[in-house]
């Protein structure tokens, strides 16, 4: 690879800058495109965001950027997206900022001579020239370890790069996009740190995200996961109609891959979340869903005995398990509903005995 470092002026960076969205956001007298396919959405708060024209106006350095040049003539941004954007928004009169002492003011309200600073700062930007497309995303992988860093999801669309990916993003990785409008309720994180997307890749993969878009590159859109999708939240709709937010981060996808095909009463079921809901032994509500959905108990964190009902139950059994009839010290038994918590057995001290780990595991086996 060759690598070049040149000093470019703001005033160059934000000639004839345009930010169309899907279609593309450039500048540089529309040679540079700000941001390529691999490229993540804007991710910067207002303070971080202010904290670049802030940089800008005192005469810091800003920290390097990275552009790959073209055999066309035309750049990639590889990275500095965020610090790009917030500089071209700014010129461009999309927002104000305050510096201290003074009222707030876009770029417009500043005197002329400002104005001139502003775009005579000077960017520390290195090009590369030279390389293959693989050591330029490896490149990319390397240098955005700093700063804003990459979600795995993020560095994985770089390596996938092409037109599904671009329509995936479209369908999954913008702030109010068609996944968040059909099914953000039920999903955590970010649409535009790809929380969204690959949320959806996993479920559809089973797992198996990196080789499913390795298979999936070279597709020309994204309908077969953006159909999943929606299939998911329509299933969960269906047998849930009555959302509550415990229904937010449940694994919907893997639940629907191993029971949509199950036959389940909605009605059943609504008796069933309102019960559990108010059980105090269940600890973990969100996993009332699954529970319900695949019958393991596992998902309840069905809570545990106190070493209080321990100790008290131990001295009471004189520390004889029940089962063996063989003495044990208590570090080496466990606490046991007596009548076991989906027949109704409560985590109470009267429904408590210790078993020795042996018989507790055989009795948790059947």
């Amino acid at each position: 690879m060759n690598i070049e470092l040149h000093k470019i002026k703001i005033r160059d960076l934000v000639e004839g800058f345009v930010d169309n969205d899907e279609e593309g956001v450039v500048g540089y007298g529309g040679l540079l495109n700000i941001r390529p396919k691999y490229q993540r959405e804007f991710v910067y708060k207002d303070k971080q965001r202010n904290a670049v024209i802030e940089t800008v106006f005192k005469g810091f350095p800003l920290n390097v950027m990275y552009w790959v040049k073209n055999a066309d003539g035309t750049f990639e941004l590889l990275d500095g997206q965020q610090r790009t954007l917030s500089i071209c928004t700014y010129r461009a009169g999309n927002y104000s900022i305050t510096l201290p002492g003074e009222t707030p003011k876009g770029f417009s309200n500043l005197p002329a001579d400002k104005r001139e600073e502003f775009l005579d700062y000077e960017l520390m930007v290195y090009i590369c020239t030279e390389g293959t497309e693989s050591e330029r995303i490896e490149w990319f992988r390397i240098i955005n370890i700093a700063g804003e860093k990459l979600t795995d999801q993020e560095i994985l669309n770089a390596i996938y790069c092409g037109p599904w990916v671009t329509d995936a993003k479209r369908h999954f990785s913008k702030i109010g996009c068609a996944a968040f409008r059909k099914g953000g309720k039920y999903l955590n994180g970010k649409a535009n740190r790809q929380d969204y997307l690959e949320t959806t890749l996993r479920w559809i993969s089973k797992g198996h995200v990196e080789d499913y878009m390795a298979a999936h590159q070279h597709d020309q859109n994204a309908d077969r996961e953006w159909q999943y999708f929606q299939q998911v939240i329509n299933w969960v709709e269906t047998l849930f109609p009555n959302y509550r937010k415990e229904m937010k981060g449940v694994d919907w996808g893997a639940l629907y891959n191993d029971c949509h095909e199950r036959e389940y009463s909605a009605s059943g079921l609504e008796a069933r979340v309102a019960q559990l809901l108010m059980d105090d032994d269940v600890t973990k509500k969100g996993g009332i869903y699954p529970y319900l959905l695949t019958g393991q108990e596992k998902y309840l964190s069905i809570r545990a005995f106190t070493d209080k009902m321990k100790r008290e139950a131990y001295e009471r059994q004189r520390g004889i398990c029940p089962h063996c009839r063989r003495h044990f010290d208590i570090s080496e038994m466990e606490g046991d509903h007596i009548t076991p918590w989906k027949e109704g057995g409560r985590t109470t001290l009267e429904n408590c005995q210790m078993l020795c780990r042996e018989c507790n595991r055989r009795k948790g086996a059947k």
